[in-house]
């Protein structure tokens, strides 16, 4: 007899209908698994031969043949464990075929029978809700499927309690719908004093979405800023919460939350989930902080399994690149592309998968390796070799694609004073909402714009057609242009903040002051940022 159930393989945040077959002929005793099967796949043999032990089974003294179809795509990951189990029952015939048939089958087997959670969970009922299927998945898993609709979900604790709801399905209550963390931080944009400059740039960057550098010496508060980001992010979409919990899913970050239930302890649930879940979908937007000594792979994705990367993982929120320079040259320019496209391509010997990358990249740095280039108090003792070999590290095209440039100052020791704390992140939240809502509504009607949510996305076709701008306002950018030799994607990134800046006071029309502002957080080399070296486009905002 030759018995089939049906499970999934991932290739990037998809997933793809996979056919477990296992045959029984007479020989001598063996227990085989083809179809380009991994390690991890092929040492399932014993987790699976000891669950049948612990669950009162045994395997019968007969060549057993595991077929994983189709066969000539590798197959990795410890979630083939029990749809094999399960499907060997049903050539041994303890299972029926049809009691098997509504379902797809995901899950890892511990020796004593026990259903431990698996990654990707989320991507799995995602397809099997398009294959018109249910999902049979570890208990500690279910909550994460409970996302999809009305996807009808077993969710089990072991293999013996799996084979009790398919032979006679109990009525039990569909798993709760798990839920992400909620990032509790004690970081306010209140604790920070002085830096009004600053704090201006990072607002219009949370409004539209935009890239931001900020450059200035140790300790002048630029992490600080950067930290506080998330703070004033507006909350993500429904569609945008389940891309980027997708993305999560398949790198096995709700699985990490679980640990709990991995060691089976009960519980197995995070700070807000529920349902006895590792963890969910949130509503904040993902805040990715990798350190600078962080891989090629670890930034963009890859590996053997060709898992996301950083940029991935931070898609519909905030990459955080601290020290910018002391990252290797080689991760950098693979940043390039995703910050126009949206998309990275991780291409391995064994596997292609293109992941999103949608993120808004917030950089820090100082003028030089010690820091203290021009500044007042301290000295560069190589200036300006120092500066000059430092910011060499980062290529011309990859400044072309930031779109505000900060020089932070160093706060003077009379703003630190007691009760000179500004505005409240709720406060600049509120106008950053506003702002947000007011895009939306504008791209949200046109056919093309679709998923088109702030300024920052804007394709460059569209920019004419949607920034309106006044005559006087587009003959100062035409003059700044030729000027300072602006690019004509540091153009169109210009009428993209500007268009933030007036959207943030509630103009239809972009005018001299919005150019004006954006113009003066255009850099034209990374030494004029600094603030001691350029003299401000903005007078009013940044007197000289």
């Amino acid at each position: 007899m030759v018995s089939y159930v049906h499970t999934l393989m991932f290739q990037g945040v998809d997933a793809r209908r996979v056919e477990v077959q296992v045959g029984l002929t007479g020989g001598l005793p063996s227990f085989s698994i083809v179809g380009l099967a991994d390690k991890t796949v092929g040492e399932s043999r014993e987790r699976i031969r000891s669950a049948l032990a612990h669950s009162g089974l045994s395997l019968p003294p007969k060549r057993i043949t595991v077929n994983l179809s189709p066969a000539d795509l590798t197959k990795e990951g410890s979630h083939f464990d029990l749809p094999i189990a399960l499907s060997l029952l049903v050539a041994l015939g303890v299972l029926d075929q049809e009691s098997i048939e509504p379902y797809f089958a995901l899950g890892e087997l511990s020796l004593d029978g026990r259903l431990l959670p698996v990654a990707g969970i989320l991507s799995a009922a995602l397809a099997a809700h398009g294959y018109g299927k249910g999902l049979l998945c570890p208990s500690s898993n279910g909550g994460e499927a409970a996302w999809v609709g009305d996807l009808p979900i077993i969710s089990v604790d072991s293999l013996a309690e799996a084979l009790e709801q398919l032979r006679e399905p109990l009525m039990v209550s569909r798993p709760q719908r798990s839920q992400g963390y909620s990032r509790k931080t004690w970081h306010d944009f209140s604790d920070l004093k002085g830096q009004e400059s600053a704090r201006r740039g990072v607002e219009i960057a949370a409004a539209g979405g935009h890239n931001l550098l900020m450059l200035g010496t140790p300790g002048a508060g630029k992490s600080m800023l950067a930290e506080r980001l998330p703070t004033i992010l507006p909350p993500m979409t429904a569609l945008e919460i389940l891309e980027t919990a997708r993305i999560q899913s398949i790198a096995g970050a709700f699985v990490n939350d679980g640990d709990e239930a991995r060691r089976g302890l009960g519980g197995g649930h995070g700070d807000g989930a529920s349902g006895g879940s590792g963890g969910g979908p949130s509503a904040q937007r993902p805040f990715r902080s990798p350190h600078h000594s962080a891989s090629l792979p670890a930034l963009v994705g890859g590996g053997r399994n060709a898992l996301p990367g950083e940029i991935s993982l931070a898609h519909n929120g905030v990459l955080f690149l601290d020290e910018l320079p002391e990252f290797s040259r080689q991760a950098l320019e693979a940043l390039r592309q995703p910050l126009e496209s949206g998309t990275i391509s991780v291409a391995r010997a064994h596997a292609h998968v293109t992941y999103p990358a949608r993120f808004q990249l917030i950089a820090a740095m100082n003028p030089c390796r010690c820091g203290y280039l021009d500044d007042p108090k301290r000295s560069c003792r190589k200036a300006p070799l120092c500066a000059e070999d430092y910011q060499k590290k980062i290529s011309g095209p990859l400044l072309d694609r930031i779109d505000i440039f900060l020089g932070v100052q160093a706060v003077e020791p009379y703003h630190l004073s007691p009760g000179k704390g500004g505005e409240s992140s709720e406060v600049i939240a509120a106008r950053v909402l506003q702002a947000r809502e007011l895009q939306i509504a504008r791209y949200s009607s046109h056919p093309k714009l679709k998923g088109v949510s702030c300024n920052a996305r804007l394709p460059v076709g569209e920019i004419e057609n949607l920034v309106d701008i006044n005559k006087e306002a587009l003959a100062i950018l035409q003059e700044a242009a030729e000027s300072f030799s602006l690019s004509a994607r540091g153009y169109y990134r210009t009428l993209r903040v500007a268009r933030t800046i007036a959207d943030l006071a509630g103009r239809g029309t972009v005018a001299k002051d919005e150019i004006s502002e954006a113009l003066s957080f255009r850099r034209v080399s990374i030494k004029d940022m600094h603030p001691t070296l350029h003299p401000t486009l903005h007078p009013t905002l940044h007197p000289t």
